[in-house]
């Protein structure tokens, strides 16, 4: 004998109340767990790893110091998308300044801010800016979800576009890091 599933409509054709209530039980359930991975991924204390690319546009102004050095300022915006199951979010709106020199290296700081408008903030040290040369930088707070982060990522950058008129453009090889994310409790937005 097979098994009959019971009705989901009454005699008049209407779906039972008891239905209804299962249905809404089980999406209330399935949202819910869509939410728990979704806080999962920025949970207090844990190691997050990532990897990622970031492309940016900019001004950049040079001071030529002699045949052999040069000192420069930037800013630069652009979209950095990470990837990795355990990555802080999918994307952000990434901003950067600093000051870069052939001598003396690169000094800078950095703001990434998610859809939801939390944002990540880091320091920038490296050799100065130019094709391939290798950038670290350093989480050093947050606010919402990412108040507290810790953690270091690590880059090459590569010009794209560089303009006489100071335009650049140019993106980011190589991006890996790690982040640790402190209680999102006592998390304010700025």
């Amino acid at each position: 004998m097979c098994y009959k599933p019971p009705a989901m409509t009454d005699s008049h054709g209407k779906v039972g109340r008891r239905w209804l209530r299962l249905a809404a039980l089980l999406l209330l359930a399935a949202c819910s767990r869509t939410e728990d991975s979704a806080s999962r991924a920025v949970a207090a204390g844990e190691w997050r790893e990532f990897e990622g690319s970031w492309t940016a546009a900019g001004t950049r102004e040079t001071l030529q110091l002699g045949a052999d050095r040069r000192a420069s300022i930037f800013h630069l915006t652009g979209s950095l998308l990470l990837t990795g199951s355990q990555r802080l979010a999918l994307g952000f709106r990434a901003e950067a300044i600093g000051f870069s020199d052939t001598r003396a290296g690169m000094e800078g700081r950095s703001v990434w801010t998610d859809e939801r408008g939390d944002r990540v903030f880091s320091d920038l040290k490296g050799e100065f800016v130019g094709n391939g040369n290798r950038i670290t930088g350093t989480f050093v707070g947050g606010t919402g979800r990412y108040a507290g982060v810790t953690g270091e990522y690590t880059f090459q950058w590569e010009y794209v576009v560089e303009a006489d008129d100071g335009t650049v453009s140019g993106r980011v090889v190589g991006l890996k890091g790690r982040a640790r994310v402190g209680s999102p409790s006592g998390a304010q937005r700025q």
